[in-house]
């Protein structure tokens, strides 16, 4: 075989794209993996992972350089000294907003699965089933039946820990032993249970950190440091898991420093025959060749390979001809919630720095209950002692102030809500010919905004959490609904959605290009329906499903 010509592309190395390396060159596929960024050596890249914060210049804070050079990374937590080269350059891969857009990107061997929160859910026919019952944008053209084998087939790798709760609206997985609830938290979730007579449920987290050993993976060692990449490997990431996996198999062909530029149609043929590469560092292009190809490039960067590819046939890309390429952009709203203090448990801690928080389900509209909007929201929060950081206002220098910072300060808890935002066609993304990145790429534009419907979500997840806590005997509760800025959850979906009819949606129920079967998507991009639950764990599954499909397609000569 040349040296360019391969069974499978995957484009993309990051949480979807590293299961689809994995599936497919399990099933004997000769892949190459194509990464636009550097490569991130498990262990040994993980250079910041055993510092303490007095190790790092600005104790892990920002400068004004970085502000002045991450323009839309400080607009959150994400801008800081610890793990700056995980985050992708605003400078060097700009992007032009008609609306505010904030696009948080990791652009290395491994994405943001680095830097993911972790958190992961199952979505269940509740949401499945969602579009057709309220009638919004399109069915989803699968059901849980046809992806809880696959959920079963990625939870058994990857590795979470949870809690098996028993709820339709959040289904239960293969879960390794939970992590423990801290004192407070017990005392929260048992209020909470009583005061809404089993309604309402605060679980702990179903987290993708390793409880026991797992797969030649060590258990959490309750650190909290997961974003500067786990020595451990006691968290789910391509690096920890699904690279060695494909890497084990003799398969794997991976290229970094290559920016997929387009995929290669064939007019004759109708079907994709390879992807053209932009070399990073030389600026040089190449062409590689494959039988199929997966686009993993994460939800929007895949939407541009396709709005890239195939212009000559359809001016707005490949897997346009519904019109519903670049739009129905989604993500989670969040920043809205409560917290307050917490009294009677002065001579209590905890064990360690859990890298996982509770999370409490959706109980809106659902089991009779009826709003004045549509869908739901879930809760992630957390109680803890505050530490040395803490302002102690009365004691502010000499051995007091040493003395008073040696205790832990007061216990708070606090809940902030993640949201549902519907799938609006005129949610869009397109390309700005205009603006071009430091290869001469044309760049991304943003026009995406909440509507009247997430507002008036919003204004329930400050009620209903401040509610809940005072029930639960919480003192000094506050609202808040903060500066909310859509892309800011770092759950961009939609774009390349999945439905039943080709004139109506981009892929199909095997998330294959309707355009043109031989191209997957199996990222974000394919999302229908946004759910309220963290996506990255359906994002695995929806991928091992299609590769499973794909290679079955290709034993059989239809692709």
């Amino acid at each position: 075989m040349p040296e360019n010509v391969f069974d499978a592309i995957v484009v993309g190395s990051g949480i979807s794209g590293g299961w689809a390396a994995k599936e497919l060159t399990e099933k004997g596929l000769k892949v190459l993996m194509l990464e636009r960024g550097r490569d991130v050596k498990h262990v040994k890249d993980y250079v910041n992972a055993n510092k303490a914060p007095w190790e790092f210049p600005h104790r892990g804070g920002r400068t004004q350089q970085m502000v002045k050079d991450y323009p839309v990374l400080k607009r959150d937590y994400p801008l800081n000294e610890t793990n700056l080269d995980f985050w992708a350059s605003d400078k060097d891969c700009p992007y032009t907003e008609v609306k505010r857009f904030d696009w948080f990107r990791g652009y290395q061997v491994g994405g943001r699965s680095l830097m993911w929160g972790r958190q992961s859910y199952r979505l269940g026919d509740l949401d499945f089933e969602a579009n057709a019952k309220d009638g919004i944008a399109v069915d989803w053209p699968i059901r849980y039946k046809d992806l809880a084998p696959w959920y079963d087939h990625v939870e058994r790798h990857a590795g979470i820990s949870g809690n098996r709760d028993g709820i339709f609206q959040l289904p239960d997985g293969q879960f390794l032993p939970p992590m423990d609830l801290n004192c407070v938290e017990k005392d929260v979730a048992a209020r909470i249970k009583t005061h809404y007579k089993g309604s309402r449920l605060m679980t702990i987290g179903r987290v993708a950190n390793l409880t026991v050993a797992h797969k030649g993976r060590t258990q959490c060692q309750y650190r909290n440091k997961c974003w500067l990449g786990c020595p451990f490997g006691a968290y789910f990431s391509t690096q920890s898991s699904t690279l060695p996996a494909a890497e084990a198999t003799g398969n794997l062909t991976l290229r970094p420093f290559s920016i997929v530029k387009e995929v290669i149609y064939d007019k004759d043929t109708k079907k994709a025959k390879g992807v053209v590469v932009v070399d990073t560092e030389s600026n040089k292009t190449y062409e590689y060749f494959a039988k199929v190809i997966f686009l993993n490039a994460s939800a929007f960067n895949s939407t541009w390979v396709l709005m890239n590819s195939a212009t000559d046939i359809w001016p707005e890309g490949l897997g346009s001809s519904s019109g519903e390429l670049g739009h129905n952009v989604m993500d989670h709203h969040l920043r809205a919630g409560a917290g307050g203090t917490v009294e009677g448990y002065e001579d209590k801690y905890y064990f360690g720095r859990r890298a996982n928080g509770v999370y409490i389900p959706r109980f809106r509209n659902i089991n009779g209950d009826k709003r004045d909007y549509i869908r739901g929201f879930g809760y992630q929060g957390a109680a803890s002692r505050e530490g040395w950081s803490r302002n102690v206002a009365e004691l502010g220098i000499g051995a007091d102030l040493k003395d008073a910072l040696s205790e832990p300060g007061e216990w708070t808890m606090g809940i902030g809500g993640f949201g549902e935002i519907l799938p609006y066609h005129e949610n869009r993304i397109f390309l700005d010919k205009t603006v071009k990145d430091k290869w001469g790429l044309p760049v991304l534009s943003m026009d995406a905004e909440i509507k009247e419907n997430e507002k008036k979500m919003r204004k329930d997840m400050v009620a209903d959490a401040v509610e809940m806590l005072e029930a639960a005997g919480i003192k000094n509760v506050k609202g808040n609904d903060g500066d909310y800025g859509i892309g800011m959850g770092i759950h961009e979906m939609g774009t390349a959605r999945m439905g039943r009819d080709a004139k109506t949606s981009v892929l199909n129920e095997h998330n294959q290009v309707w355009d043109c079967k031989n191209v997957f998507v199996t990222d974000g991009a394919c999302m229908t329906s946004a759910a309220c639950q963290n996506p990255s764990l359906t994002y695995m599954a929806l991928t091992a499903r299609a590769a499973d499909f794909a290679v079955s397609e290709l034993k059989k000569g239809n692709l």
